[in-house]
């Protein structure tokens, strides 16, 4: 599948409540695990499927996040929300860190010069 991202997500885990209301007008409330984070939207783990373009309020340590469901599939172990947030409603790390949080990028670079720190100092021959 292509990536259709518009911006770069950071891997995360934080238990969020999750709040929207379903098709017959009931407010419903769930909680759910945050999977992953980037400026544009989140991937939430939930127990139950939430319709496509279901307005989702995501509460959250420090506020909350509001956007619309973009995909909701089935995996093993759960339903995973793809959720793209509002206008106004953009996460930042100077805001809000989840109590996990992965830098996939960070990881890579960091990886990246100790690979080439090991190819600049040649093999140790005694």
């Amino acid at each position: 599948m292509m990536e259709r991202r518009a911006a770069t997500r950071m891997l995360c885990s934080e238990l969020v409540d999750v709040h929207w209301v379903d098709r017959t007008g009931r407010s419903k409330k769930a909680l759910a695990n945050l999977e992953d984070i980037s400026f544009s939207g989140v991937c939430l783990q939930m127990d139950s499927p939430v319709p496509l373009n279901t307005m989702l309020r995501i509460c959250h340590a420090g506020g909350e996040f509001q956007g619309s469901v973009r995909y909701c599939l089935f995996r093993e172990i759960g339903y995973f929300l793809g959720v793209q947030f509002e206008p106004g409603s953009n996460w930042s790390p100077q805001t809000y860190q989840p109590q996990h949080l992965l830098d996939l990028r960070t990881l890579v670079l960091r990886s990246a010069r100790r690979a080439e720190e090991t190819r600049d100092d040649g093999p140790t021959i005694q």
